[in-house]
């Protein structure tokens, strides 16, 4: 994989500049709405942490359900329309919170629905726009913008929590879900403007029965054995990942007394890590290599989870501030460098059911982390939950050390064998 470009090199490409400017918008009224969206639930219906848990976990629920057999319907669509009908499905289910809040209609049920709604649009949008990204970038470009997409991501979600709680403050929690759907919306503008003409998808591509897709997909996945074991630390790092998230906004509300506002800025801490991580996913990937950077880079940010339990008031907030900026600064790196590695790596007929496969295997168990973590948040307190998640979350790259990448220093950019061509794995 290529790493010599730079950012300001792939945004000198007309198409991929709009679809970065769209994807920044998009990402900033998502990190608006994943702090609005549980302190509605607490501060406006005074629900509890369990029910935080559940909203949460429907979230990400429909990567459960309709995960692999949307990576088999993306494969046989063009890419591009998918992505837009999503963002204005998403835009509107933003805007029927305040409007029911406002008419004094607001109920958790309607939250739910959302949550799952909201849910099922990410699932097929995920998948088709992580597949689109070689349709504006050059192979040798793609870890690049992979890492351009992420820095931005990262900056947004460091503006997101800190506007999130201005928004509350100043106009209360549900006003931030209106700044989200204008964001659906301007993305959508940015898509349409992109030229690049996608390939239309093979005939076998939509002729294929459904469950053969999927079935390729899998053991396309499952049968690799650079795949694999991403896979399995992927499910471990988001099974503890969902767990300590779904119980910190009350664990900081309400055990360590923070406002609003302050809990912004907090929930800014692992953002800023994710653009560090993402600006030196491909310097640790020159200098270590990308297999070897990628596990080096785990083990030294993972243990940083163990200091967020430690929160107290006052300058006490500054443990979980660092503990979530090397949580944040880890798992960006890992996912610029495991995205850029899929999309060269896979077959293209094959990689939006690869990138559904593996989103849905890896997101398997963030309902479970955000039930768990809500049901320990009320069992036995929040800190407690925080710590036995955060104990989880610590040694998951001990996953990655037991793989391939431990003896090679760079990832292969082609399989081989192709899972057309090879029965099982050695």
């Amino acid at each position: 994989m290529n790493t010599t470009l730079r950012a300001d090199s792939v945004l000198r490409i007309r198409d991929y500049r709009l679809l970065w400017t769209g994807e920044t918008i998009r990402t900033l009224g998502n990190s608006v709405t994943s702090v609005t969206l549980p302190l509605i639930a607490v501060t406006v219906l005074e629900t509890g942490a369990t029910a935080v848990g559940v909203l949460a976990a429907a979230v990400w629920l429909p990567w459960l359900l309709i995960g692999l057999p949307a990576g088999a319907w993306v494969d046989g669509m063009r890419r591009r329309p998918v992505m837009i009908a999503c963002n204005l499905v998403s835009a509107a289910l933003c805007v029927s919170v305040p409007l029911a809040a406002w008419l004094d209609a607001l109920t958790f049920a309607h939250l739910l629905i959302v949550a799952l709604t909201l849910g099922t649009s990410a699932v097929f949008f995920n998948t088709a726009n992580h597949a689109y990204l070689p349709t504006v970038l050059p192979a040798g470009a793609l870890l690049q913008g992979n890492a351009t997409l992420q820095a931005s991501e990262s900056a947004t979600r460091v503006a997101g929590p800190g506007l999130a709680g201005l928004l509350t403050q100043l106009l209360g929690a549900v006003a931030g879900l209106l700044l989200d759907a204008l964001t659906f919306l301007l993305a959508t503008l940015c898509l349409t403007s992109i030229r690049a003409r996608e390939r239309a998808p093979a005939p076998d591509a939509t002729a294929e029965r459904l469950g053969t897709r999927i079935r390729e997909g899998l053991r396309f996945v499952l049968r690799d054995r650079h795949l694999r074991p991403m896979v399995v630390y992927g499910a471990l790092v988001n099974l503890a990942l969902m767990g300590y998230q779904a119980v910190h906004v009350v664990f900081l509300v309400l055990t360590v007394g923070v406002d609003p506002v302050t809990l912004g800025l907090l929930l800014t801490a692992g953002s800023v890590g994710g653009i560090i991580g993402a600006a030196f996913a491909g310097a640790v990937g020159r200098r270590f290599g990308t297999g070897r950077g990628m596990l080096l880079v785990q083990v030294v940010t993972g243990p940083f989870a163990l200091l967020m339990p430690l929160t107290t008031e006052g300058a006490g907030l500054a443990l979980y501030a660092v503990g979530a900026f090397g949580i944040g600064l880890g798992i960006t790196a890992c996912n610029v460098v495991l995205g850029s590695f899929r999309q060269a790596y896979c077959p293209p007929h094959l990689l939006g059911r690869v990138v559904a496969t593996t989103m849905v295997l890896n997101h398997s168990t963030i309902p479970l982390g955000s039930l768990l973590g809500g049901f320990l948040g009320d069992a036995i307190g929040p800190r407690q939950a925080l710590w036995v998640m955060t104990a989880l979350l610590a040694p998951c790259w001990l996953v990655l050390a037991l793989g391939p990448m431990r003896h090679a220093r760079d990832l292969p950019t082609t399989p081989h064998p192709t899972p057309e061509t090879h029965p099982s794995t050695t």
